[in-house]
């Protein structure tokens, strides 16, 4: 069969791997093609970064076989801790490259742009750069040389949202394939046709958006636990018959062929409850109407060798009982530097910083060495708060967030970045504040856990202020937008979706007004034609909301039509027939892109409905 038919990237057969007695991959199997985009999902400590190291021959599988494309190039970015050195970032991204023409050195600082660095961050050495920008630098490097494959593992955590949305665009038009390991639905729908699902110590494909595959998991549980329950009441009925029929000689015969065939049957196992993370903030006392108040203040930063930064002069700032924001803006704005000043983690340089009655602020850091002391164990840093918990108490909070048994003694230093972010959760819930000042909760947390702690935030009477680059975080918690932008903050009411609205309006608001617009404007405002106009705008309306009703239906249909092709391109018979997968492939791919362009026009037609009301 020709190559082009086929397009393999990498294929897994059966592959195991288990560590002493955790088994990681039991007879898993998955293949991946060029230009397929899969992103891998699991619970933590599932296996998810172990089998991109064995894709990278880092680590080898117990048994099986992983087969790649003759002359594939694979271009890994870790989670953490890339490699650093005294070049400079541009240097770094360009890795020695030949560049006759200078199309290299433009398409690297474009995509360094694109990451958030500045132009004039391009000199500096990679080992002055914080760990975040190291990784942004990482990912640049990685972007430029466009291998065959990317292994992305976990992209964004170190992205704020405007160069998130800008590896989006990118990623949603790169040639290769795509494989990553994330957390945030929002990107994984963005930039994925596939979720590769983790279970059971097998791989499962799932065509189309996170949302449908959790509605296909929950429906292969639910069918699964049904047929278990009719097993079950067929082998009690087996063993009843039996067990009255045993001594009786007429019926002897018949007893040994059911007990024959109660031992032939093959047992409907039940996949063990993944164990979840459950949260619950305690309800706060209650403060004044004004929690926090930034007044006057300033701050600014000094550059060996430049200009001090400026980030605040003579600026103000309230914060109210029951609110919560969120900080957004480019990098560098200075959301961390207010959210840091209003959690008094840093003093601002002039000015003051006023608490309101009754205020208990609780700051969560994304870099967890702000925050804890690696020389403790997990049982002692949980201890150490004004409180004076008792043991047992905290030991129990430790083991709902997954630090179960001789866990709680583990050194703070070998905690893994999940593991941190779930024990700065628990020294929250020990010493609960009445004020959360959180920055990028959710980095380093799984799927579930960043679901329970959505969870417990919403049910959470106090105040809340964060930073967060997970847009379904956002909207799930935020109810005013506050763009951080040249020292001064606006405040938008409503979700983020809601502020990209307004974002989109200022735009539209500063281009030059066309002929014709301008033409009907001036219709108006002389009277002419205004009760002709009224009713062919109303006719539009309902129209259009008639258009609306007629893309969500259509776009319910066609999801539903890719689930039942996806569900058969998972039977062996067809998963083998590398024909008939490339043609279900190409079916699932057209329809998808039917799906994205219903939904541009339902987002299109929903914006002018907003307009005109």
């Amino acid at each position: 069969m020709p190559e082009r038919f086929l397009c393999r990237m990498i294929t897994l057969r059966n592959i195991c791997k288990s560590f002493t007695s955790q088994v990681l991959f039991e007879d898993a199997s998955l293949q991946l093609n060029d230009g397929d985009r899969f992103v891998l999902v699991g619970p933590n400590g599932a296996g998810k970064s172990t089998l991109f190291k064995m894709l990278l021959g880092q680590e080898e599988c117990d048994e099986g076989e992983i087969s790649f494309k003759k002359g594939a190039v694979i271009g890994y970015l870790p989670q953490e801790n890339p490699p650093v050195s005294d070049e400079s970032i541009i240097s770094s991204v360009l890795d020695g490259a030949e560049d006759f023409d200078g199309r290299l050195a433009a398409e690297g600082k474009s995509i360094l742009m694109g990451l958030g660095f500045k132009v004039k961050d391009f000199d500096r050495p990679i080992n002055t750069l914080s760990g975040g920008l190291a990784m942004r630098a990482a990912l640049a490097k990685l972007l430029l040389k466009k291998p065959d494959l990317l292994l992305l593992d976990e992209p964004t955590n170190h992205l704020d949202l405007e160069s998130l949305k800008w590896l989006e665009d990118y990623l949603q038009h790169y040639q290769g394939a795509v494989f990553s390991i994330s957390h945030d639905r929002d990107f994984i729908n963005k930039t994925s046709k596939a979720i590769v699902a983790l279970q059971e110590h097998k791989l499962k494909i799932y065509y189309g958006d996170y949302e449908h595959y959790l509605k296909q998991r929950d429906d292969e549980k639910a069918k699964l636990l049904s047929a278990w329950k009719r097993q079950q009441e067929e082998i009690a009925q087996m063993e009843d018959f039996i067990a009255r029929n045993r001594v009786r000689a007429s019926t002897a015969s018949r007893v040994q062929s059911m007990i024959k065939r109660l031992e032939k049957i093959e047992r409907i196992e039940l996949p063990a409850e993944s164990k979840t993370v459950k949260m619950h903030f305690p309800q706060p006392m209650r403060t004044a109407t004004k929690v926090l108040e930034l007044k006057g203040v300033s701050k600014i930063y000094p550059i060996e060798g430049h200009e001090p930064l400026k980030v605040y002069e003579n600026f103000d700032f309230v914060l109210e009982r029951g609110q919560k924001m969120v900080f957004v803006g480019h990098n560098g704005a200075g959301k961390s530097t207010l959210l840091k000043m209003l959690a008094g983690a840093i003093p601002p340089d002039t000015g003051d910083r006023i608490l309101g009655l009754n205020v208990k602020t609780g700051y969560f850091s994304q870099h967890h060495t702000d925050m804890l002391d690696a020389r403790k164990t997990v049982l002692q840093e949980a201890m150490d708060n004004d409180r004076m918990n008792p043991e047992l108490m905290v030991r129990t909070v430790l083991g709902a967030f997954l630090f179960h048994g001789d866990d709680v003694y583990k050194p703070v230093s070998v905690l893994s970045g999940g593991e941190k972010s779930r024990l700065m959760l628990v020294k929250l819930l020990l010493d609960p504040p009445n004020v959360l000042l959180m920055d990028e909760p959710t980095t380093h947390l799984d799927m579930a856990s960043a679901d329970a702690l959505i969870s417990a935030l919403k049910d959470f009477e106090g105040t809340i202020c964060f930073i967060s680059h997970d847009v379904y975080f956002i909207n799930a918690i935020a109810d005013s937008v506050v763009h951080v932008e040249n020292g001064k903050t606006t405040v938008y009411p409503g979700n983020y979706d809601y502020f990209l609205y307004r974002m989109r309006q200022a735009e539209k608001a500063e281009e030059p007004m066309q002929p014709f617009a301008q033409e009907k404007n001036n219709k108006k405002t002389c009277g002419y034609g205004s009760w002709a106009e009224k009713k062919q705008r109303d006719a539009e309306v309902r129209k259009k909301a008639r258009r609306r009703e007629t893309i969500k239906k259509e776009i319910d249909r066609i999801k539903s039509e890719v689930a039942k092709l996806a569900e058969k391109m998972a039977s062996p018979e067809i998963y083998s027939d590398y024909i008939q997968v490339q043609e279900i492939s190409g079916k699932i791919s057209a329809m998808e892109k039917q799906i994205a362009d219903y939904s541009d026009e339902l987002d299109l037609l929903d914006l002018e409905a907003l307009e005109e009301n």
